[in-house]
């Protein structure tokens, strides 16, 4: 078996597919890449049995082939090379593989195909079309938010809620919850289903702007095909808390603050603030709010006062800084509209402008201020 491909092109595919490569594969033949040569068309497969990756692009090659190449060295040969054509040819006896270049020659082992786990099936799928921008942003918004308790299992990955022309993608760890729902969606589909974090890390990696993401999905995986490219994740065999329960319904009291300035004063006040509970204490009136931290073990406080908007009573609340700061990094708005009930309720976070089709709801309870300031 022989074929030609570009250095650079096969670099990009490489780099994408060895993010389902586990550091401690169950069969050796896991640390490999899976070369399936059909018609001048290269699939590239990569798995952890939790995740799958399959990529493909178009090769000139002179006859069809299998072959599983060990990942590690061949993404370092390539990497080492700068954009040329390059030329495998295969012992298909010996699996042994040869890799031209135009600088020399290089020679290693490869293994037989016949180990390689089969890729989960897509049978029984139901499949609706996102674009690429409100995955991204469901992925990106939500994914900070999951828990690494796995006692907790559910909450390790993130929960999307199909609710026909709707999806809520959601994620929580019990002390932050972030809701993302994205509406005008064309499905009669109603249904549920939890996708690891790892798994959607590596969608994220693979999006490209301005494209349809078609998600299929069974009881078992869910499939996001975006261009040449599957990623197939096993969904998490949990059930999702109510998350709904937990997000206050009545918050009369709303600050409207430039987030910029907000995430810029927390980063510079949460410096001294107590290691072990980060808390920061906002003291919110007319006009104004005071940020504050303090850690009385070693003498340390800093105060900062900002502008805002807010026309209700005087209130003091705190939360946790670090908690507040990936919040803010996160949202994208110039503004954020911070909407409160009462000190010792959770806090909703939102941007004060978002597209017409969507609503992003972050939720952070809070700290109890105890500390004098």
């Amino acid at each position: 078996m022989k074929f030609e491909v570009s250095s650079s092109e096969l670099l990009k595919h490489l780099n994408l597919a060895a993010g389902a490569i586990g550091s401690n594969p169950v069969i050796p033949v896991m640390e490999d890449f899976l070369f399936d040569i059909k018609q001048n068309n290269l699939t590239i497969t990569t798995t952890n049995l939790e995740t799958t990756i399959i990529t493909s692009m178009d090769i000139i090659s002179e006859q069809d082939g299998t072959i599983a190449i060990p990942a590690k060295m061949l993404l370092e040969t390539v990497k080492a090379l700068p954009e040329q054509p390059i030329t495998f040819t295969v012992d298909e006896e010996t699996n042994g593989i040869t890799i031209l270049s135009s600088f020399g020659k290089y020679k290693l082992s490869g293994d037989a195909p016949d180990d390689f786990p089969s890729p989960p099936s897509d049978a029984d799928t139901e499949t609706l079309t996102l674009k690429s921008k409100k995955i991204l942003k469901g992925i990106t918004n939500t994914i900070f938010a999951t828990s690494s308790d796995d006692i907790r299992l559910a909450m390790t990955g993130v929960f999307f809620q199909i609710d026909f022309n709707k999806i809520n993608i959601v994620a929580t760890d019990a002390h932050k919850l972030v809701k993302y729902t994205v509406g005008n969606i064309n499905t009669d589909i109603a249904t549920s289903f939890i996708v690891p974090k790892k798994g959607l890390m590596l969608v994220k990696n693979s999006l490209v702007e301005n494209e349809d993401v078609h998600v299929s999905f069974n009881k078992t995986n869910v499939f996001f095909k975006m261009g040449k490219t599957k990623i197939a994740c096993r969904l998490i065999d949990a059930k999702y808390p109510d998350y709904n329960a937990v997000i206050p319904v009545e918050n009369p009291n709303i600050v409207t603050i430039n987030r910029k300035d907000f995430l810029n004063s927390l980063k510079r006040t949460a410096i001294y603030a107590n290691k072990s509970t980060n808390q920061i204490v906002l003291n919110i009136a007319e006009g104004s709010m005071t940020v504050s931290a303090q850690d009385l073990d070693f003498s340390n406080e800093a105060t900062e006062q900002l502008t805002c908007e807010f026309n209700a009573e005087p209130m003091t609340i705190g939360f946790n800084g670090k908690f507040l700061l990936e919040i803010l990094t996160v949202l994208e708005s110039d503004e954020v509209k911070i909407m409160l009930s009462t000190p010792t309720r959770a806090g909703l976070m939102v941007p004060a402008e978002e597209e017409s089709d969507e609503v992003l709801v972050m939720l952070l309870m809070p700290v109890m201020t105890t500390q004098s300031y």
